[in-house]
């Protein structure tokens, strides 16, 4: 495979969107294969990289750090495109506007110097069972709403610019 979706999912959300992305990138004549992070046994394999993680606490899962911490001079030579997935689209009236504001939280604590071409935040799946017990008070507390919020329009947008610059180099 040339292209990695790589991921790390807590509920099976981001894993969707990683197998969606790369059903798209195949579908734009592209070799890709959705794999969680943890599986990859060669990163050296691929030449090119799309990498998300569901966000808990305004950082990416574990395995998805061990990755980048793992593969700094692969991922440092290739291009490399990350997405976050979180809850922004559940939110709403003013506390919306924290999704944008998580955005650089997350980026500060991904490990190492990871040079990439963009990042997105994604909404994912909110279910109240996601949620420990304080979690799902703050949530309704906060007008949250549980429910699909992936917004496949915009996921399809950003991985056809990611084919657009593939093919230019």
């Amino acid at each position: 495979m040339d292209i990695l979706v790589g991921y790390a999912s807590a509920h099976g959300s981001t894993r969707e969107i990683a197998v969606h992305m790369a059903a798209r990138l195949n579908e734009a004549g592209l070799k890709a294969e959705a794999r969680a992070v943890e599986t990859v046994d060669d990163a050296d394999a691929y030449r090119a990289f799309v990498l998300g993680s569901a966000v808990h606490e305004q950082t990416w899962l574990e395995p998805a750090k061990a990755f980048l911490r793992d593969n700094p001079d692969v991922l440092g030579d290739r291009p490399v495109w990350i997405f976050s997935v979180g809850m922004p689209g559940a939110l709403r009236g003013p506390w919306k506007r924290l999704g944008a504001k998580e955005i650089p939280v997350i980026v500060r604590s991904l490990p190492g110097t990871l040079s990439y071409r963009d990042h997105r935040l994604f909404s994912g799946v909110v279910a109240p069972a996601h949620l420990p017990f304080a979690g799902r008070l703050l949530f309704r507390l906060m007008g949250g709403r549980s429910g699909d919020h992936r917004d496949w329009a915009a996921i399809d947008a950003w991985t056809d610019e990611i084919v657009l610059r593939l093919a230019d180099g």
